[in-house]
Parts: C-alpha cells; sequence; structure tokens
C-alpha cells in the first residue's frame, strides 16, 4: 500500500513561531502626520502584548504552553501525498498538501484565533469585535473565544453573509454574534449604506465597523481581532511550514514549488514563510501566492501605503492595494476578495522572493472538483485558487518530464460552501477580470500617499 499520510506526534509539534521581521527589513506603518506610528498608538485596538509581537524582531517566538494545549485538538495537521490527484493529471510531480482542514472550524484560521484569543484574556480583555469575508475567521475567532470564555462580534461580508448562512450558524454554535456587513450598528456602516444601499459589502468596510466598536467601548474591555495582513497574525500561522518541513524530512523531500492561496495572506504565509527563510539563505525553490484575477492586488495593484480599511481608521501600511474605497466582484472565494496584501506578503514580492499569480474563479472550481473526486476532499472556494495553480505546475512538470515536488496549503474544506458548487454545476458561476477602468477608479484614493521604497533583506 502507497504511504499517503505523514503524521507527527502531539510531542513534535513545533514549540515556536517563525517570525519573517527578522530576515526582511519593512516600511513601517503611518500615521495620519505621515509618521512612523510608535506600539502604544495602537493600544486601543490591540493588547500590548501582541502589539509586542507585531513590532518584534525576534526571530523565534515561543508558543506558549496553553495556547499549545488548545493547537493540539487537531494538530499537528498531517501532510498528505495526493496520489490520486498525480495520478489523474498523469505528472512526474510529487504533489503534498498540508491539510488545515481538520480544525474544528474546517480552515487555518483558528492557529491565530487561538493564540490570539490567548493573549487578550491574559491582557484581561473581554470582548472581540472583528470582521469576517467567507466566514472561516469569524468562525475560527468564534471557536477560540469559546475556549477563553471571551465575548466574540463578527462583522461578515454581506454578500458572503447572504452566500453562505451556515456559517452564520456555526459562529452562534460557538457563541459568536454575526451580523452583515455593512451594518446600521456602527457610522462607518450607516455612511456606506446612505451612499449603496444594495453595496455587497467588503473587508475593508467590515474592518472599519470592527475597529469603530471596539475603541467606541469606553470600559477598556474590548478589543479588535484581525485574521489576516497584519506580522503577528502571519508569524502564527507559520506552524503550518514548520510543521510541513519536519514531515517531508522524514520522508526525504523537498519542495521545488510551494504554493498557497492569498487574500491578506494568512494561509500562504503559514506555508511559505519557513520557506522563504531557507530561500533567503540560498536553498531553490518558488513559491506562488495565488489570488484571484477579481481582486488582483499583487499582480496588478500599486505597491503603496493605503488603509486597511474603507473608513480610514487604520494606519496607513505599505502594502499593494487596489485602494481602501475598493469593492471586489461578488466571487465566491470571500476570503479573497480583500483590497490590500499583507505588509510583509507585499515586501517578498517587491524584492521577487515569491512569484504571483492569479487565476479565474471558473479555473479554480475546476481543479477543486478534480480534487475533490481524486482524493476525495471537497475544497473551500479560496482553497481552490492553489489548486488551479498546483494543476498548472503538475502539468508543466509534465511537459519538461522533471520530478518536481509541489507543496501547498489545503487551506480549508468547503463543506458549508455547496451552494457554489451548485452554482458551478449550474453554469451559473462568472469569471471576472478586473479592468483597467475599474482599477483607474479605486486607485484614485492612493494617489496622495506615498510610494515605498524598494528594500532589500537583511
Amino acid at each position: 500500500m502507497e504511504v499517503r499520510k505523514v503524521l507527527l506526534n502531539e510531542d513534535e509539534m513545533p514549540r515556536q513561531w517563525y517570525n519573517i521581521l527578522a530576515d526582511i527589513k519593512m516600511n513601517p506603518p503611518l500615521g495620519p502626520d505621515g509618521k512612523p506610528i510608535k506600539p502604544e498608538d495602537l493600544a486601543p485596538v490591540f493588547p500590548m502584548n501582541l502589539i509586542e509581537q507585531e513590532v518584534s524582531s525576534e526571530r523565534w517566538i515561543d508558543i506558549p504552553e496553553d495556547v499549545l494545549n488548545v493547537l493540539s485538538i487537531w494538530r499537528p495537521a498531517p501532510l498528505v501525498r495526493a496520489i490520486s490527484l498525480e495520478k489523474a493529471l498523469n505528472t512526474p510531480a510529487r504533489i503534498y498538501f498540508k491539510n488545515e482542514g481538520l480544525s474544528p472550524p474546517g480552515s487555518h484560521k483558528p492557529n491565530t484565533a487561538v493564540p490570539q484569543a490567548y493573549y487578550n484574556k491574559v491582557f484581561g480583555i473581554k470582548r472581540l469585535t472583528t470582521e469576517t469575508g467567507a466566514g472561516q475567521w469569524g468562525s475560527a475567532l468564534s471557536f477560540a473565544c469559546c475556549q477563553y470564555g471571551i465575548e466574540c462580534k463578527i462583522y461578515m461580508v454581506r454578500i458572503s453573509f447572504d452566500q453562505k448562512p451556515y456559517r452564520k450558524s456555526l459562529m452562534s454554535v460557538w457563541g459568536g454574534n454575526c451580523v452583515a456587513s455593512p451594518s446600521t450598528e456602527t457610522k462607518a456602516g450607516r455612511d456606506i449604506l446612505e451612499k449603496d444601499p444594495d453595496t455587497p459589502g467588503s473587508l475593508g468596510i467590515a474592518i472599519s465597523e470592527a475597529i469603530e466598536e471596539a475603541v467606541a467601548d469606553e470600559s477598556g474591555q474590548t478589543r479588535y481581532s484581525l485574521g489576516s495582513v497584519l506580522n503577528h497574525v502571519m508569524l502564527h500561522q507559520t506552524i503550518i511550514g514548520l510543521e510541513a518541513k519536519k514531515q517531508m524530512e522524514k520522508i526525504g523531500e523537498y519542495p521545488d514549488i510551494v504554493i498557497g492561496c492569498a487574500g491578506g495572506g494568512s494561509n500562504f504565509a503559514g506555508i511559505a514563510y519557513p520557506y522563504i527563510y531557507d530561500k533567503i539563505n540560498g536553498k531553490e525553490v518558488a513559491i506562488y501566492p495565488v489570488e484571484p484575477t477579481a481582486c488582483p492586488t499583487l499582480t496588478q495593484a500599486q505597491f503603496a501605503y493605503d488603509h486597511g480599511d474603507s473608513a480610514k481608521y487604520t494606519p496607513l501600511l505599505p502594502m499593494h492595494s487596489l485602494g481602501h474605497t475598493f469593492v471586489p466582484a461578488p466571487i465566491h472565494a470571500g476570503g479573497l476578495r480583500y483590497h490590500g496584501m499583507a505588509p510583509t506578503v507585499s515586501q517578498l514580492a517587491a524584492e521577487g522572493l515569491i512569484e504571483s499569480k492569479a487565476v479565474n474563479q471558473v479555473a479554480a472550481y475546476d481543479a477543486g472538483i478534480l480534487m475533490a473526486r481524486t482524493e476525495g476532499i471537497v475544497p473551500a472556494p479560496e482553497t481552490n485558487h492553489a489548486l488551479a495553480c498546483v494543476v498548472d505546475e503538475a502539468k508543466k512538470a509534465k511537459e519538461e518530464g522533471k520530478e518536481k515536488v509541489i507543496l501547498f496549503c489545503f487551506s480549508g474544506h468547503g463543506l458549508i460552501d455547496l451552494a457554489a458548487y451548485d452554482r458551478y454545476f449550474a453554469g451559473e458561476l462568472k469569471d471576472y477580470v478586473l479592468t483597467q477602468d475599474e482599477k483607474r477608479r479605486f486607485e484614485t484614493c492612493l494617489e496622495d500617499h506615498p510610494r515605498p521604497q524598494m528594500l532589500k533583506s537583511c
């Protein structure tokens, strides 16, 4: 029998996260005055223990034992060889995936939701607010807050709120309170609805609402929690790649190509950053973040300072951005509908350490169906984008006659996304490609912001 799964024991779980800020130089976030912000400027939004991680330049940061205890509910996650997919593609490539769909909410998101809830609990915070696109992050934070006895309020992008009702149900199971965004509960939401009552919403709008509610709590017992983009989130996700490296070492493999879908950048960072560390230190490995053609932040957007949210509550972040007013087309990969990209991912792209790809919605679902009919697992719409790139690379290996090793992050299952698959089979899914006129219209909000200088690695 062929070996499909490479497993680690719980005592082999990584005990430290990898912090990429030790190995690259970054442009600093800027305040309204155009000057770099100080850590204390973030205190109304995040607890100081997470702010310390956000700005840390230590390469390795210890994972608290209490966090490891919760992560061990599903971690270490298996590394799986996609033998049936390889055979269907008739490729000489060996395809491996890190299965992050086995967590309680079914995605990679609890890898950061659990430590964020823990650090807030330790700091004395009683309530967290957040946003969510497809609902994976809102589900994950609801689960994590349930573990630590913290209240959780989630603003869910309206189009996903309507498309994925069972995500809201999942949040409710764990005690989360989910509302559609834009809502009438915040000034940011009311302002957007006044301009466009039928807006599908966006992650930028939902972030504004969640931040507004958090900072308005005069008791000081509420903070905001973010599922992607910022450094501490990327840090927590590196447990994915660190486990994968241990597992591949067990079988004497090392990837030629590492792939992850990219919306804000969290699951991509999780699988890729430990390998980028190797690449910085001389290892040859190709690393591909994959985004939708409907929201092509890395492949088309400017690398500029921009706000992370629509109401401009956040500092100016150095990132590839389509503009904080950008409202993406209503594709089903809600987790990839964000106007910007994580500053660390953006910097890596600027330095040429990663090569960005974009795929359309129908091709993504084609790949997802192939995965389901070979490996038996139904992927999330976001994961399908990574899979489309995997299929392309496997076909290239066949054309070149090369035995490449491909590693990708299976960021989540699609069992709550079956309505999208119904639309695929009915021929109702559309491909959306951002036009230059649309791109220019949304990017006008970037004109007053500086373009970051490209900085080289340390």
